[in-house]
């Protein structure tokens, strides 16, 4: 399965897929740019498009730092340590996701 964050920029959005990448007006439009460049095998896709808003499952200070480390892989190569820590941070990121939808879910059931 194929992991995309959608990231908003100035006046734009990033999609990211590994080291795919698009630029959109919105984040619909980068997204149809990001999926037109995944071959077959990386059509299993889960969109994320996390919330600007930091809440108790991902932190400002997370979002940030989550920002930096993908827009210096853009520009460089990332040390082993900060791609471990950008991994961490895309699974917290998911985990975030994942416990948002729960936290939905539990609060539509009857």
């Amino acid at each position: 399965m194929t992991t995309i964050t959608i990231l908003p920029e100035e006046k734009k959005y990033r999609a990211v897929a590994g080291r795919k990448q698009s630029v959109g007006r919105t984040a619909g439009a980068a997204l149809d740019a990001l999926t037109a460049q995944l071959d077959e095998e990386e059509s299993g896709t889960l969109l994320i498009i996390q919330s600007q808003r930091p809440d108790r499952f991902f932190s400002l200070d997370q979002k940030n730092r989550l920002v930096k480390l993908i827009e210096k892989r853009q520009s460089q190569t990332l040390s082993e340590e900060e791609k471990t820590e950008l991994e961490n941070l895309v699974e917290a990121e998911l985990n975030g996701a994942r416990q948002r939808a729960e936290e939905l879910l539990g609060g539509l059931k009857p």
